[in-house]
C-alpha cells in the first residue's frame, strides 16, 4: 500500500510517500500564492523522485489543506503532528511545533491528543518573528542559530509584539549592543513566549520539537532552559505533519 501525506503550511508545502508504513520519498518546497498549484507541484515532484505513478490514498493537512482538491480527505494539523511525532519518537508525550505563522503545543496520552494550545493570531513565538528580526539585523534566517551560539549574554527583548520587538532590536543595535547578544535575546524571547503557552497544557517528557525552526540549535537550547527539560528533535522535523497525514491515509 502506497499513501501520500501533504502538509500545506503558510511558508512551505511538504509531501511524504509511505510504502507499507515506511518513508520512501519526501519533498519540501516553498509555498506560492496559489496553494492548489503548490500542492500539485510538491506531490508531482515526490512521485517523480520515487518513480511511482499513483498512490492508493492521499490525506491533506495544514493551513492550506482545504485547497488540496485531489486529496481523499483532510485531517487537522494537531492530529497529524501528534501522529507524525509518535512515528519518529514513540515515547513522545508533548509536541511543540513552531511553524511559519503559528505555534502549537500538543499533549499526548495513550497515543492520542489529550489537549492542545495554539497561537495563530500573533507572529510572536513563530518562524515569522525570527524572519522579521533577521531582516532588521540584515542577516539570513539560517544564520541566526549559529550567531546566537556565540553570544556572551542575551540582550533582554521585553516586547512580545513583533512590531515593537523589531523597534527594540534596532534600538539595541544603535546603542552598541553586540549582534550575537541581540540574536540570543531574540531566541530567549521566543522560548519564553512558547514556554508560557506550553504551561497551559500538561508538559511531560519526552518533549518533541517539530517544524522548520526545530533545525535551529539555539532555539532548541533556549526552550530547554525555559522548560527545564530535554527536547528531542525528529530526523527531519519539517515533515512531521505530512508523515502524520500519510499515516492517517493508511488507516
Amino acid at each position: 500500500m502506497i499513501v501520500a501525506g501533504i502538509d500545506v503550511g503558510s511558508l512551505t508545502a511538504k509531501c511524504v510517500l509511505l510504502k507499507d508504513g515506511e518513508i520512501v520519498a519526501y519533498k519540501v518546497i516553498k509555498v506560492s500564492p496559489n496553494l492548489e498549484e503548490t500542492a500539485e507541484k510538491v506531490f508531482g515532484e515526490v512521485l517523480r523522485e520515487a518513480g511511482i505513478d499513483k498512490v492508493d490514498k492521499i490525506v491533506a493537512t495544514g493551513y492550506g489543506r482545504n485547497k488540496v482538491s485531489f486529496a481523499d480527505r483532510t485531517v487537522t494539523e494537531i492530529s497529524c503532528h501528534a501522529k507524525g511525532a509518535l512515528f519518529f519518537i514513540p515515547t513522545a508525550r508533548t509536541v511543540i511545533d513552531i511553524g511559519g505563522q503559528d505555534s502549537k503545543v500538543i499533549s499526548i496520552e495513550n497515543g492520542k491528543v489529550a489537549e492542545f494550545v495554539m497561537n495563530d493570531k500573533c507572529a510572536a513565538g513563530t518562524g515569522r518573528f525570527l524572519e522579521v528580526m533577521a531582516s532588521a539585523l540584515h542577516l539570513k534566517i539560517e544564520e541566526l542559530g549559529d550567531i546566537a551560539e556565540r553570544a556572551e549574554r542575551a540582550t533582554k527583548i521585553s516586547s512580545t509584539c513583533t512590531v515593537f520587538a523589531e523597534s527594540e532590536v534596532i534600538s539595541h543595535l544603535a546603542s552598541g549592543e553586540r549582534v550575537e547578544d541581540i540574536v540570543a535575546g531574540i531566541h530567549e524571547a521566543i522560548a519564553s513566549r512558547i514556554a508560557a503557552m506550553a504551561r497551559r497544557v500538561k508538559v511531560e517528557p519526552d518533549v518533541v520539537l517539530t517544524g522548520g525552526v526545530a533545525k535551529n540549535k539555539a532555539m532548541k537550547r533556549a526552550l530547554e532552559r525555559e522548560l527545564g527539560m530535554e527536547i528531542k528533535i525528529p530526523a527531519e522535523p519539517q515533515i512531521v505533519g505530512a508523515v502524520g497525514a500519510a499515516l492517517f491515509a493508511m488507516s
